[in-house]
């Protein structure tokens, strides 16, 4: 098993940035998707940012324009730029890594879905 560790997280002011990124115990591949969600005290956790094994993005409205998803490495495989920050961006935001492994000689192949534990941003008004 794989585990996920966010950094980069912290207290900024409105209109600050912080980069995010999302380190692996070990280096991942066969990778399908990466995302990044967040959740905010007293709401649903929602989808941030995504990037398909293509380089395809998407993002939610909210983030659009000022957030960006990019591929790392095999240890570090994504961060999350995020500018212009507003207090309503204030949320634990959570990675995600989905894709299959090769698990034998014959090239069986199992999927595999990693979460990090969070990390808290805090946007000061």
């Amino acid at each position: 098993q794989v585990q996920l560790v966010e950094s980069g997280g912290g207290l900024v002011e409105a209109g600050g940035s912080l980069r995010l990124s999302c380190a692996a115990s070990r280096s991942i591949s066969g990778i399908n998707a990466m995302r990044w969600f967040r959740q905010a005290p007293g709401k649903q956790r929602e989808l941030v940012a995504a990037m398909s094994s293509g380089g395809s993005t998407d993002y939610a409205d909210s983030v659009k324009g000022r957030f960006t998803i990019s591929r790392g490495n095999a240890r570090t495989p994504v961060h999350l730029q995020m500018n212009s920050l507003k207090p309503e961006d204030t949320a634990v935001y959570y990675c995600n890594v989905e894709g299959s492994r090769v698990v034998n000689v014959e090239g069986a192949r199992v999927d595999y879905d990693y979460w990090g534990q969070g990390t808290q941003v805090t946007v000061s008004p």
